[in-house]
């Protein structure tokens, strides 16, 4: 792989490179894992929705509706995304279907949304 690059360094440091090589595959399907997490809440009404149920215990989709001022349909299609990849759960009351943040994943995304309380995150990008 090192002969593809055009690097202007004059010695690359081999263990530096294959350490970080054994490094990145030993965490390789952590890394794809978190990846895929990341690319559902890189969407902003996802992430919303992800920081109210962190919040709250569980939210059906009409409480969700009118907190983020969207249609029903529109909200369910980002709660069915999360569902699916099973960062959130649910349970039925009889009609109703409340949503809420699965176990570990509260954990996983707790330190993000410690970082948007206050707007801590504006502070710590303003730095």
């Amino acid at each position: 792989p090192m002969s593809k690059q055009s690097c202007i360094r004059d010695v690359a440091d081999l263990n530096q490179i294959n350490r970080c090589i054994d490094s990145i595959h030993a965490v390789e399907s952590s890394i794809l894992k978190l990846s895929n997490i990341l690319k559902l809440a890189g969407n902003d009404v996802r992430l919303k929705i992800l920081y109210l149920l962190s919040t709250e215990e569980d939210l059906c989709p009409c409480d969700l509706s009118d907190i983020l001022d969207m249609t029903v349909p529109a909200v369910s299609q980002h709660l069915r995304k999360l569902k699916d990849a099973g960062i959130l759960g649910s349970r039925r009351e009889g009609k109703l279907i409340f949503y809420s943040l699965q176990e570990p994943y509260d954990e996983l995304l707790k330190p993000l949304f410690n970082q948007i309380e206050n707007n801590a995150i504006m502070e710590v990008l303003a730095a």
